[in-house]
């Protein structure tokens, strides 16, 4: 079994505050999650308007299927960010259970 996390960084530059980015990303994490059925979270930048970062977990009995995963799921996140919200970076890491244990 494996586990994939990938963090997302996005730039919102059509916010004005956060009510404007809760709305994009209440939007992009509810879209992604009834896609993929992934963990989907907000996860740094609360506090400012325009940047916001998203990570996503997902389990899978093989690296490439996590790896196709969080492929689609940036994609995903790209079409499904209203507002001209886009994707600055990002960082995505595979875990084998066996290394954990």
């Amino acid at each position: 079994m494996f586990i994939g996390v990938g963090r997302y960084d996005l730039f919102i530059p059509a916010s004005g505050s956060l009510k404007d980015k809760r709305q994009v990303l209440r939007s992009v994490t509810q879209t992604i999650q009834k896609r993929f059925n992934v963990a989907i979270a907000e996860v740094d930048f609360q506090d400012k308007w325009q940047r916001a970062a998203l990570g996503v977990s997902c389990v899978a009995g093989s690296i490439g299927h996590c790896q196709k995963v969080l492929q689609e799921v940036e994609k995903a996140i790209g079409r499904a960010a209203i507002g001209g919200a886009e994707i600055t970076d990002r960082t995505i890491e595979f875990v084998s259970l066996d290394d954990i244990t």
